[in-house]
């Protein structure tokens, strides 16, 4: 894959900014840089962004109707009424379930939870949950990561004497539900200062406002920390603002101490003992707690996060992840299925985007799928199966592109839609299959430039080797955690020369492990570039080459060694 490098220098505005924050913070040019370009120019911004302060976190009941909701909770409360926390079915969902369900049964037993099922029921309230809700004698839902659209199924839970509070961060349409409150900062009328909270982090709202209210410190909120951190990785919302606060407060107590559900996935999937990271939620805890609603039913993953001992937390997580071992095996073989049907029609690439159906592939991993081509085709890709007698999918795109708007153009065709500018699921039925393919392709078309198909690398700083010391790298870990609109920064090293003991590793050679130096140092930089091989015959022959890297450090036996995690090589220039 031929990547294109995006290297913009510093305007003069952006130089002067850059030494005047050095000056003040008495921090490096290159650190400053990187502030920068984050679009933190003064002192008091950057302290803001590597001291995170809880004092810093925006009133709750700044956000729409949260008053609303705050008196009717207090009113269910009061009068004993039965309460039902009602979920999505993903990490994002089921944490933010678990967060709120935690904190109110400190106060009241009549309490209850659900997650919908993901094949019976599909994504968001359904009529099965209000008459759930109903049977067991609940007179209030709440309803979190869910919700915003469901008009139809607030009116159906009303006629049935049950009153609604809707929690959640998906884009509304112009009518909202007419539930006691829509808490939402993407609400048309919204004043809120932040609108990329997760599901779970809009949770953490509500908790907080109640807690305000009653004079609670804030403090007895402390330990439903680590369920927002992992929301917010999971979700891929913005590691910017009142997320990174969360953020960066949920590291620490899943670090120090974590509640017994996480510490149970904590040990099964071999991070005891270590720095736990938002990479590490991303890719080791998150999809586990996700797997439960994609093999069987979210409801589990909330009782793995509300585990109340360790041998229960334990025997939970077992079974989590053999679900999420299913899901991987189930994944690869969709996935490997889709490649070779586009393989077969390879007409499909010379659209702008990929719409694939398949009426046998499993439903709760379309979405996972569905990424995965976008990665290697570099394009929008719907994912399609069927359930419940409906064509249902989840698509992926690529940046620049919102394919949620895309959808949204089609809701005359749609059962129902929602989701994020990267990440939305539809419904529709099975006559309006071709007409939904036709129009993404003609929006696609129009809006996908080129280039938007050509992977990019954008780099941040230019630096040489011997910029790279303890010192840089302490500096650079106070830009964490690393996240959307925050990502780890990435450097670009020109004229590298291989130290003579760089070698292939891995199955079939794939990859290269990197001993380096430049014009700067003597001294052997190590680095490992994945599946780069093909390029080490070129590197070896005393060429000189150019690298793009982040730099990662490693932990092995208590010994810190930092090693260039290398994206990419260039050999072209010399």
């Amino acid at each position: 894959m031929i990547y294109k490098w995006n290297y913009h220098a510093l305007t003069p505005q952006q130089t002067e900014e850059r030494d005047k924050l050095a000056q003040e913070m008495s921090i490096s040019p290159v650190l400053a840089q990187l502030l920068v370009q984050r679009g933190i120019t003064t002192g008091q911004a950057a302290r803001g962004f590597f001291y995170p302060s809880l004092k810093d976190l925006h009133d709750p009941f700044l956000l729409p109707d949260m008053g609303k909701a705050i008196e009717r909770i207090e009113k269910a409360l009061g009068q004993k009424e039965r309460i039902l926390i009602y979920g999505d079915y993903d990490v994002d969902g089921t944490t933010a379930v678990a967060l709120v369900y935690k904190f109110l049964r400190k106060f009241t037993t009549n309490l209850d939870y659900y997650i919908p099922d993901r094949y019976d029921e599909g994504y968001g309230i359904s009529d099965q949950g209000i008459d759930y809700a109903s049977e067991t004698g609940v007179k209030l839902i709440i309803a979190l990561d869910c919700g915003i659209k469901s008009i139809d199924k607030v009116d159906y839970a009303k006629e049935k004497g049950i009153d609604f509070i809707i929690g959640d961060h998906h884009m509304p349409d112009e009518t909202l539900p007419d539930a006691v409150a829509v808490i939402d900062a993407k609400r048309l009328d919204n004043k809120y200062p932040y609108e990329h909270l997760s599901g779970c982090g809009v949770g953490f709202k509500l908790v907080q406002a109640l807690a305000q209210n009653n004079r609670m410190p804030f403090s007895e909120l402390n330990d439903l920390l680590d369920l927002v951190a992992v929301s917010i990785a999971s979700d891929i919302v913005p590691i910017t603002g009142e997320n990174r606060i969360l953020a960066h407060y949920g590291l620490k107590q899943i670090n120090a101490n974590p509640s017994l559900g996480l510490r149970g996935i904590i040990d099964i999937c071999g991070l005891a003992g270590k720095k736990i990271t938002i990479g590490d939620i991303v890719f080791k805890i998150g999809p586990r707690i996700n797997a439960s609603g994609r093999m069987m039913n979210g409801k589990e993953a909330v009782a793995l996060l509300l585990a109340s001992s360790v041998d229960e937390a334990r025997k939970m997580s077992e079974n989590i992840d053999h679900y999420n071992d299913d899901r991987r095996e189930l994944d690869k073989r969709i996935t490997d299925e889709a490649n070779s049907f586009i393989d077969g029609h390879l007409d499909m690439l010379k659209k702008k985007s990929i719409v694939i159906y398949n009426e046998n592939w499993h439903k709760g991993v379309i979405g996972i799928v569905a990424s995965r081509l976008t990665e290697k085709y570099l394009r929008p890709a719907i994912v399609l199966t069927k359930s419940n007698g409906l064509i249902t999918g989840s698509a992926r795109s690529v940046a620049g592109f919102d394919v949620y708007k895309a959808i949204e153009s089609c809701k005359d065709i749609l059962e129902n839609f929602g989701g994020h500018t990267y990440a939305a699921g539809m419904s529709l039925k099975e006559e309006h299959l071709s007409e939904f393919r036709r129009r993404i392709e003609e929006i696609s078309t129009e809006a996908i430039a080129p280039e938007m198909m050509q992977p990019q690398i954008d780099i941040d700083v230019e630096l040489t080797f011997k910029e790279i010391n303890q010192k840089f790298t302490d500096d650079l870990a106070m830009l964490a955690p690393f996240g959307p609109e925050n990502e780890n920064p990435i450097f670009m090293t020109r004229k590298v020369m291989d130290y003579g003991t760089s070698k292939l590793v891995g199955k079939s050679d794939m990859h290269i492990k990197l001993e380096m130096i430049d014009q700067s140092t003597s001294l052997p930089v190590n680095g490992i570039a994945f599946r780069q091989g093909d390029v080490f015959g070129s590197i070896k022959n005393g060429n000189l080459f150019d690298i793009c890297y982040t730099l990662e450090e490693n932990n092995h036996r208590g010994k810190k060694t930092m090693q260039l995690y290398v994206k990419d090589i260039d050999t072209t220039n010399y």
